[in-house]
């Protein structure tokens, strides 16, 4: 198992509908180790930055509107095998097509409002983790449980 970091970011909708709390609890819960997170009232830059793949798409201007309309939770979590792991947690894409008791499974009602995102591999955590956050802003500790959780 590969120790990683990824970068995760609860959605204006999760905010808005006041489901932080629950969100950050389930990936402690299991076992992720949280290592940066701020409040952030997102530019239109840093959407476009962030979304830049997606900019000859026709999601991309939706995308960038609804990601600026409302501050997002921008965090690192780090773990074994972090990338996947919060990628399962947080179930499919599209909302309708994820299983019940993942994140969008749960919480989420269509592909356009799906609650988090989540890095979907090394390099883009890197890129994402780099785009989002400075480096004295991530915390470098070690948890109290962290002997239990690693092999």
């Amino acid at each position: 198992m590969q120790n990683e970091r990824t970068f995760v970011m609860i959605k204006p909708d999760g905010l808005q509908r006041g489901l932080i709390g629950e969100i950050i609890s389930r990936f402690e819960k299991k076992g992720l180790k949280l290592v940066a997170m701020k409040l952030v009232s997102v530019s239109k830059e840093l959407a476009e930055k962030h979304y830049g793949i997606h900019k000859d798409k026709p999601f991309f201007v939706p995308t960038v509107k609804y990601i600026t309309s409302s501050p997002v939770v921008a965090m690192i979590l780090e773990g074994n095998n972090a990338i996947d792991l919060v990628r399962t947690m947080m179930g499919k894409t599209n909302p309708q097509d994820a299983a019940m008791g993942s994140i969008r499974g749960d919480f989420g009602q269509f592909i356009g409002r799906n609650i988090v995102h989540g890095s979907d591999g090394i390099d883009t955590a890197e890129f994402e983790i780099n785009l989002w956050f400075k480096p004295e802003e991530i915390a470098n500790y070690t948890r109290i449980d962290e002997v239990w959780l690693r092999e």
